[in-house]
């Protein structure tokens, strides 16, 4: 879909995704300190995991080609009182150019593109990961085609293990966590399992 498309998705009053931050952002990044450090979330859509790193001390860029989102978040985070500590860019996944950089955490979450597309959507920001980083990424897992529920159902779209590993060769990272956990979707006959890719990486120093 393009960004066309995507405003008119965000083009209610309702959060889409809520304003709840994501759990595996939670456990990947609840132990490090963002004092006087900087943060991009990739794709950040209406900000549920910006604000929560922003109120963390993080100063953290969401970048989003929907503006509609991206005005969300900015308003999100002036509800939570965490304003000076948000920046937001409207660009595409696969050509942004940042404001803040080098940062000491990258996230993508949710990020469902062709493989390829998003391959250089992970090198590109990896480029910004400073040394002693880290990257953290989160998906559908293609492996929810066959053992779960929800997300999208095009296997381009959906990330293993595999494509995940490929694309971070020369990137630098060091893969400290690459795998498929349980997650819990809502469904209208109550909770069904699903099948959620988390990626941890770091740079050396």
């Amino acid at each position: 879909m393009d960004s066309n498309t995507w405003d008119q998705k965000y083009s209610t009053e309702e959060f889409i995704y809520t304003k709840v931050e994501n759990r595996f952002v939670v456990e990947f990044c609840k132990d490090l300190d963002g004092t006087n450090k900087k943060a991009i979330d990739l794709a950040g859509g209406e900000g549920r995991n910006s604000v929560w790193l922003a109120k963390r001390g993080w100063q953290v860029e969401n970048i989003d080609f929907s503006q509609v989102a991206l005005d969300k978040y900015l308003q999100f985070a002036k509800e939570e009182g965490v304003a000076e500590h948000t920046l937001a860019t409207c660009a595409d996944g696969l050509t942004f150019v940042p404001q803040l950089s080098p940062v000491e955490l990258a996230v993508i979450a949710y990020m469902q593109i062709p493989e390829k597309d998003l391959a250089v959507a992970i090198r590109r920001l990896s480029e910004h990961v400073a040394p002693g980083g880290n990257l953290v990424g989160v998906w559908h897992s293609r492996d929810n085609l066959e053992h779960g529920f929800g997300g999208p159902r095009d296997p381009q779209v959906l990330p293993n293990v595999a494509t995940i590993t490929e694309a971070l060769v020369g990137t630098g990272l060091d893969i400290e966590v690459l795998e498929n956990r349980d997650g819990q979707i809502q469904t209208k006959e109550g909770l069904k399992p699903s099948v959620t890719l988390v990626l941890l990486a770091h740079r050396p120093l």
